[in-house]
Formats: structure tokens, sequence, C-alpha cells
């Protein structure tokens, strides 16, 4: 089965007991949060509110609050089959042969299959408002007590480059200004940030056209947060996710398209030479980002289902829903690091530092000063650029098991010689920073040192029973009535 929608997810959500709907009324305003909070750190369901204070429409939220959702968000029994699929598709070669090029047929008949299909309409167009609409109409959450105000916090925000045509879909917040404006949170390093520069820089004194769907099936909800290189088509990659293309529909005032199973699409657009001040939010850091200028979204047209389910999430001290969906990501798009990194042989990234606080990375070491080469190559890797602290440990230390981490690194490290400071770009919501966007990095060589690199003591084994003697006390254990 391939979901159509959000709600063949939601039905499946519920089928394999992943879902709790709440059927008293509940406040948009903190109150939600708080039970999305609660539920996420307990290791609770997602929860499908029914009668949210003030609206008529249901809010679903923590829908990809567990590795198992996201499994059966992808379909798939270990986000590693996605990893394997990519990694399949990363090593075809030119066959040889005419049983060869038979063979290759099928693959390169799949890859055609992902492409977005263009459709006439779609459910997302059941209610056309081009007039009398307003956002207040929607249960938008406030999330936590200093925010600003109320903030979309899980669209898909379509543009489309002003130099290639080519459509960009991003996951950017948009704080609720009143009934039809909201701000923009183009940071300055995204996708749609960038869309925005270029045409400033073209002088083009002119409107930017964007569209946010709200709601859809869930690997194309997904596909809108993947950090992938510019110009490459999430709608694509939703395609290769769920094995079968996303039916794109035309907007009504704009030149985009949408997932026509959308449930809510705001169409509308940035005027290019207009800011406002947007913020606080409370973030994915655990910490309030700061209020700064960003583009204002007028809204000209909203369309949606006759019913439709308002999908959100909220972001705060971790870990939360952002964290599973982060360390998917890790582990599905692992084969393309080691597309460019071979020696890399595993990474991750603990809740607590955020995504870009802290990345661990094991290495195949072949040479000397191996680790730091590493280091600036995923320094230099797209969204990886700022990872402000990079622990890099050798092969035989198992990253997803931060206490062997933490235990091996801090006994095989020198600080003077193995701690390395750089400076370069940073995550716009590091607050600790001495510029915006701008700041220091540090990398962290954990793995054994070398005679080559200038070590010349004895490196000490690590303590390890004899694999005899283990089998042995194993049984004598279960004579004695011990527990494991």
């Amino acid at each position: 089965m391939v979901y159509a929608d959000l709600r063949d997810f939601i039905r499946a959500l519920e089928k394999h007991g992943e879902l709790k709907r709440i059927t008293f009324e509940v406040d948009p305003h903190l109150e939600i949060t708080e039970f999305a909070d609660r539920s996420v750190k307990s290791g609770g369901p997602a929860l499908l509110f029914e009668k949210p204070k003030g609206s008529s429409i249901p809010v679903l939220i923590n829908a990809f609050a567990s590795m198992r959702r996201l499994e059966l968000a992808l379909e798939v029994s270990s986000v590693d089959e996605i990893a394997a699929r990519i990694t399949q598709y990363l090593e075809m070669r030119v066959p040889e042969g005419i049983l060869g090029k038979l063979k290759m047929l099928p693959m390169l008949a799949e890859v055609g299959g992902f492409f977005p299909k263009m459709v006439d309409g779609g459910p997302c167009k059941e209610v056309i408002r081009r007039d009398k609409f307003s956002l207040d109409y929607f249960p938008i959450l406030h999330c936590w007590p200093e925010d600003a105000g109320r903030f979309i916090t899980l669209p898909m925000v379509f543009s489309r480059n002003p130099d290639t045509g080519k459509r960009n879909c991003g996951c950017y917040r948009l704080q609720v200004f009143d009934e039809r404006t909201t701000g923009m949170h183009w940071q300055t390093h995204k996708q749609g940030a960038e869309h925005h520069r270029r045409m400033r820089a073209a002088g083009a004194n002119q409107r930017m056209e964007v569209a946010v769907a709200i709601g859809a099936d869930p690997a194309t909800m997904f596909s809108a947060i993947l950090p992938l290189p510019p110009d490459l088509d999430e709608m694509m990659i939703a395609g290769f996710l769920r094995s079968k293309p996303v039916e794109m529909v035309k907007c009504e005032t704009v030149d985009l398209e949408v997932p026509a199973q959308s449930e809510i699409v705001l169409e509308g657009y940035v005027d290019l030479g207009e800011l406002r001040r947007e913020g606080p939010f409370g973030d994915h850091t655990g910490f309030y980002s700061l209020d700064d200028d960003y583009p204002m979204f007028h809204v000209t047209c909203v369309t949606h289902r006759k019913d439709p389910i308002y999908a959100t999430t909220i972001v705060g001290p971790p870990p939360m829903e952002d964290f599973y969906m982060g360390s998917a990501i890790a582990r599905i798009f692992l084969p393309l690091m080691r597309l460019q990194l071979p020696e890399v042989r595993d990474i991750a990234m603990p809740a607590e530092g955020i995504f870009h606080n802290l990345i661990l990375v094991a290495i195949r070491k072949s040479y000397p000063g191996h680790a730091r080469k590493v280091m600036h190559a995923i320094w230099g890797l797209g969204q990886a650029m700022f990872s402000k602290v990079i622990v890099v440990v050798d092969e035989d230390v198992d990253v997803q098991n931060y206490r062997e981490v933490t235990w091996k690194a801090l006994n095989h490290i020198d600080p003077e010689r193995d701690i390395q400071f750089v400076m370069g770009p940073v995550d716009s919501l590091d607050h600790a920073s001495r510029l915006a966007n701008y700041g220091s990095k540090m990398g962290l060589d954990a793995t054994r040192k070398w005679p080559e690199e200038g070590f010349t003591r004895p490196w000490p084994d690590e303590i390890r029973m004899a694999d005899d003697v283990r089998r042995r006390v194993d049984e004598l254990w279960k004579r004695a009535g011990l527990k494991h």
C-alpha cells in the first residue's frame, strides 16, 4: 500500500496502536504543546485533537515522533532499507552485454516513475476561497509562553528558482501576524532565502510567488525537511520514498504547483522590499530564537478539503519529534555522505546536540591526519557545514552508543594536540556565536594516534574478557539463577 494522503497515514497509525484520539476540547494556545511534549518524552503515541478550542478542524501532532512511526510513514521495516535503495542506485554502472542491459531496464523504468505527475484537480481544491477568508479559521498553535504569537510549524513552502525555474520545497515556520499575513522564516542558508536574494539582486521590482501546503501523505511531508542539494526537486525525492509519483496540481492564483492531496493550501506572495520583525519562537535548540527581520507572506487565496485536518509539530527541549525525523535523515543519507567520504563507517547525532551542535563520526583510518581530513570534508558538505562539534573515532567504536563514545573519546584525546578550531558559517539558531550566522567550530580527533602522527608511546589494549570464559560463565550464570 502507498499512502494516498494524510488520512491513509492516520488510519495506519491507528491500526498499529500509534495514535490516540483526544475527544474533548483542548486549547491550541499552549495546552496542545504540553500534551505533545509529555507524549513524546514518555514514548507516547501521535495525538489527534478532535475538538481544538475555537475551531472545528482536528489537529494532528507527533505523527513522526518515534522511529516506529517513521517506519510506518515511509512504509519500511527499517529506515536502513531506504539507505540500501539509495546505495543500489548509486552503484548503477553502464551494463555490459545484452543481458546486463535487460537486467537494468526495470531499475531505469522505476527511476522514471519517481517524477511528479501533473493532474487537473484534487482534494485540496474542494473548497476555494479567493476572498472572505481568514487564517483564524485554522487551529494554529501558540506553542510556548514567550512565543511572539501563533506559528504554522509543519508547512511545505513552495517557491521557484528565478534563474532556472526549478521548484523548491522547504519547511519554514510562519508566524501569523493577522488574518492574511505571516512571517516567512527563510534562514539565510536556505534555498527559499536564496531565491529571495537572487530576485532582489536582479533588481526585480515585483512580488515573489509562494505557495504553502499543509498536510499530505507522510513521505511528501517528510521530503520538505530533507537537506537536498539546490534544485533537486523534493517532490521527485518524495516519489522515490513512496515508490509512486506525487500528484501535483496548479495553484489558483500563483504559478506554482502543490500536492493535489494536501489538506490545506495557502497561496500568495512575498514583497521583495518588505521586512517585518518575526519571533521570538521556542525553537529546537530548547531555547527561544530571538526576534529578527524576515520577509512577510501575504495570503491571497486559500484552498482546502471540505473537512481538513491541520498537521503540525512542536520543537523545544530535546528529544522531540524533530529528533526522530533528523535521526532518520542521518540514516537515509549516510550512503550519500559515503559516496564522497567512503572512509566514514557510521554517524550519529545525539538528541542533546540538536543536529548542528554535535556529530559523531566513525572512520576507517588509513593515513596520518585522516580524522582532520574528515572533519574539514564534513564542514564542506551542505548543511553539515553547521556542525559545531565533530568527534571522530575509529571504526570499532559504536557511535550509536553514546556511553562508549564518551568513554573512548575522552581517553583517547590529548586536548592541545587533538582539538582543532575553525571559523565559518554557523546555524542561524546558534545564539552563542559571536556574530549571527558566523562563528567557530571544533573538531576532536579521538582516533588512536600513530607514530606517523608523532605519537611514539605504546597504545594500550582495551580490557576484554576471553571469549571462552564468557561462554562458560554464560552457562554458570544460568545455573546460579542470576538475572541478565
